[in-house]
């Protein structure tokens, strides 16, 4: 399967499920909303108090799983992760990165402001995936 092929796989299906690595080496897996951006980078966001992100940041590496159109289409990009800093006020840089993603994912918010303090509160971060393999069967 083509790069290319999976990323479009995501967009179709933002439901996914990421792959990390605990210390252990074991996998980790969690249910995520993914999207992909024009730069080709699959973002997902999450906080960093996770095990997901602490996975990440000691390992940056992670797989994205999506389903096709029946329970035997699916596509996996795998790929080096790099994250955004945590949010430290309402309006830095990983801020506008996390608005857009949840544009992306949502489209408008009802209130930005509200949003923007949460992702504060929350300490909320986006992982991205660049992808470097894929596999996959999509029917």
């Amino acid at each position: 399967m083509e790069i290319q092929q999976a990323l479009d796989a995501v967009r179709t299906n933002r439901q996914a499920i990421l792959t990390t690595i605990k210390a252990d080496g074991r996998p980790q897996l969690s249910n995520v909303l993914a999207a992909v951006g024009d730069d080709g980078l699959v973002r997902v966001s999450t906080t960093a108090d996770r095990a997901k992100y602490v996975n990440l940041r000691r390992t940056p590496w992670a797989a994205i799983h999506v389903n096709g159109g029946s329970f035997w289409s699916y596509a996996v990009l795998e790929g080096d992760v790099t994250t955004s800093a945590v949010v430290a006020e309402p309006h830095d840089e990983a801020a506008e990165e996390l608005v857009e993603l949840y544009r992306a994912l949502a489209g408008e918010h009802e209130d930005w402001e509200d949003y923007r303090a949460a992702l504060v509160r929350d300490q909320r971060v986006v992982v991205r995936v660049a992808a470097t393999h894929a596999y996959g069967m999509l029917r």
